[in-house]
């Protein structure tokens, strides 16, 4: 015998409405269509489910018996009705931000596929937050290690880092800066003073190479950080060499050398997620990532390993 899951839904509603005309407001039929789809259901089991009487109806002690393996079908049914409505849903990302090398990975990506996604932007300037949110189907992150189980992770890209400076700086004219160099001097980050992913690798970076950080004045964003070192001498930035960065007359990029540090992505997705266009990013990364290079890079010592792969 094949159940009806139509008729087990107008069951299940009687039983926890108590009223056929509230059930069938539930389920949006006719009154008729549920008391036809109730009697249904108990003409194939063979027993009364539900006791009829003025006031309303109440299950019977078959009902009762009954009421819990039908929600259960219902609940089963509908999860997997849910399922496929989500493999159909744009692929969400947590790219960390609009400015970052991410957008760069998955703007190639979409080139490629052409698919459906949805960007979500926290910003790498944000207190730290979930590894990977509930809300999206994977994440860009500096992680090195993933403790939970049910995560997977990638390395995705290493993003070299330029120094930023105003012309009247001193180093404003080299083609490019040995890490050496910056022994001494000052680098401005306000953005660092809270603890983020972005933060805590330049507080890795800077002391290993006698570089001085001042977190001091509120963090008003980007713009006004170009704007400050644009007049300043005796200050430096850092910044991203993919990062799409407010163009500024007198503030100038320049590569750093000898070693070059990399800042480390990786991509985090879980096990059990089935939407049909995260194989295709989990691949796409996989097979543009160009391993960590200790004789030209440097990452802190945490992340070699995991970005060495």
């Amino acid at each position: 015998m094949e159940l009806d899951l139509g008729a087990v839904r107008a069951f299940v509603a009687v039983a926890e409405d108590r009223y056929f005309g509230e059930a069938a407001i539930r389920l949006e039929v006719s009154q008729q269509a549920v008391s036809k789809r109730v009697a249904k259901l108990e003409a194939d089991l063979g027993v009364q489910l539900l006791s009829r009487t003025r006031g309303g109806a109440e299950p019977t002690e078959d009902g009762e018996a009954f009421l819990k393996h039908a929600r259960a079908l219902i609940g089963l049914a509908d999860q997997a009705v849910e399922q496929l409505r989500g493999r159909r849903r744009p692929l969400r990302v947590d790219v960390l931000g609009t400015r970052l090398a991410t957008m760069e990975v998955i703007r190639a990506f979409h080139a490629d596929h052409d698919v459906e996604l949805e960007l979500v932007t926290p910003g790498l300037g944000a207190e730290r937050r979930p590894m990977l949110p509930d809300s999206v189907d994977a994440a860009f992150a500096r992680v090195s290690t993933v403790s939970d189980p049910a995560i997977s992770r990638t390395p995705a890209y290493l993003e070299p880092a330029n120094l930023l400076v105003g012309r009247r700086h001193p180093l404003a004219r080299r083609r490019r800066v040995a890490m050496a160099e910056l022994a001494g001097l000052t680098a401005w980050m306000p953005y660092s003073a809270r603890a983020s992913e972005w933060a805590e690798f330049w507080q890795e970076l800077c002391p290993a190479f006698g570089v001085l950080v001042d977190t001091g004045g509120p963090n008003f964003g980007l713009e006004h950080h170009i704007e400050v070192l644009s007049t300043a001498t005796d200050r430096v930035g850092f910044v991203g060499a993919k990062m799409h960065v407010p163009w500024h007359p007198d503030v100038v990029q320049i590569p750093l050398v000898d070693p070059t540090p990399v800042y480390p992505f990786s991509l985090l997705w879980r096990h059990e997620n089935r939407h049909p266009t995260l194989s295709l990013l989990v691949e796409h990364v996989r097979s543009g990532y160009r391993p960590f290079d200790a004789e030209r890079q440097w990452l802190p010592e945490g992340d070699r390993a995991a970005m060495s792969i």
